[in-house]
């Protein structure tokens, strides 16, 4: 079977289809993450805990698709990165899922018992489910743009040679600590869309503004030392578009400041760090402005702008070794066969529509702000 795509256009399209991926679970899932980061500081009493939860609770389950599928298109049209990353990241990823968990317990149980200190360590449990993943997430980000400490033997098996606490360096949490502000400016825009107008929107819109300012701040700051401490790699020979997936055959080595290349190649690229700066001063101005719509798009495209960023910056790495450059996984070198990709790419076309048209008409459903009194006589509501 010859699919009628070329092998180069069909690693392209599940480069940026991985992107997509990326960004809809952080658009969606995202703000939910942020939400429960901010319940311990926005609601204090249980009323108020009890309308933030609600404004995720009939949606967060299906936000978490776009994690699954995004793990899932890493193992089909990536298998090397999957590989290395799954479990080179092994501990990082356990303490993650573990955090993830707490978030279906906590949404179950915290409110089976009247008993307030029940609660408060549920409520601490979300926090926790909330912090922790975007946290850890920002960190394995940052990670991966100074490399990874892998190595691929002849028989391409793959070596981890880091730890747990070696993932947590400046750098790294100069990103941890971005992702957090963006998902927590995420969550405070949803909060004020979906809560009524009261003690917990003006708590969300403070806190807002405050994790504006900080993307904006950590953003710069992250950017400033890529260009500074002589981050990037770079393909010695240009790797090829149509070559065997074998990473050990691409000529791979360190190129400080490589990762600001793709702007000079290509200057249409700097509409995504643009993005990056310009979506939270917008979610700033709308939520100073009481424009809630303005705020929380404006939080969605500055999160589309610092993954873009991100992404575009690296290409075409997906998983670069700090260790040994050769070992670098590209989207050239790390892909599945031509016929996996097309067959994929079907199935894709077929599925992804679904999943976009399901998720809209889910969300047209629940349209509209909860509040107290709803909170308070809906037997349904957690």
């Amino acid at each position: 079977m010859t699919p009628p795509i070329d092998y180069e256009t069909l690693r392209l399209i599940w480069w940026a289809l991985l992107g997509v991926l990326l960004i809809g679970f952080a658009l969606t899932d995202g703000f939910d993450l942020g939400v429960a980061a901010l319940l311990p500081f926005v609601a204090r009493s249980d009323e108020e805990r009890r309308l933030v939860i609600n404004s995720i609770g009939a949606t967060w389950e299906g936000n978490q698709v776009w994690l699954i599928l995004g793990g899932g298109a890493i193992f089909a049209a990536w298998p090397f990165v999957y590989a290395v990353s799954f479990s080179g990241f092994y501990l990082a990823m356990f303490l993650v899922l573990a955090a993830l968990i707490l978030r279906p317990v906590g949404f179950k149980y915290r409110s089976k018992r009247p008993d307030a200190g029940w609660r408060a360590r549920w409520d601490w449990a979300l926090f926790v489910g909330g912090l922790v993943p975007a946290l850890v997430f920002g960190v394995a980000v940052g990670n991966v743009l100074t490399g990874i400490p892998f190595h691929l033997d002849s028989d391409l098996r793959s070596y981890y040679l880091g730890s747990l606490l070696g993932l947590f360096h400046p750098f790294s949490l100069v990103a941890g600590l971005l992702s957090v502000a963006m998902l927590v400016l995420h969550g405070a825009s949803w909060l004020a869309i979906k809560v009524e107008h009261g003690p917990v929107h003006a708590r969300a819109a403070r806190f807002g503004q405050i994790a504006a300012a900080a993307s904006i701040l950590l953003f710069a700051l992250g950017g400033g030392m890529v260009a500074t401490m002589g981050m990037g790699y770079r393909l010695a020979h240009g790797g090829d578009p149509l070559g065997p997936s074998n990473p050990l055959l691409s000529g791979t080595v360190e190129a400080p400041g490589a990762w600001l290349d793709n702007y000079g190649a290509h200057p249409w690229m700097l509409a995504a760090p643009l993005l990056g700066f310009v979506g939270p001063v917008l979610a700033l101005i709308g939520i100073r402005a009481g424009r809630e719509a303005l705020a929380f798009g404006g939080s969605a495209l500055g999160t589309v702008g610092i993954i873009s960023t991100v992404g575009l910056s690296m290409f075409p790495f997906i998983l670069p070794s700090s260790i040994d450059p050769a070992s670098s996984l590209t989207v050239w070198n790390a892909s599945s066969s031509h016929v996996t990709l097309f067959i994929m790419l079907l199935a894709t076309l077929l599925l992804l529509p679904i999943v976009l048209l399901y998720t809209a008409w889910v969300y047209r459903v629940l349209f509209g702000r909860i509040t107290i009194d709803q909170v308070r006589t809906n037997p349904d509501y957690y």
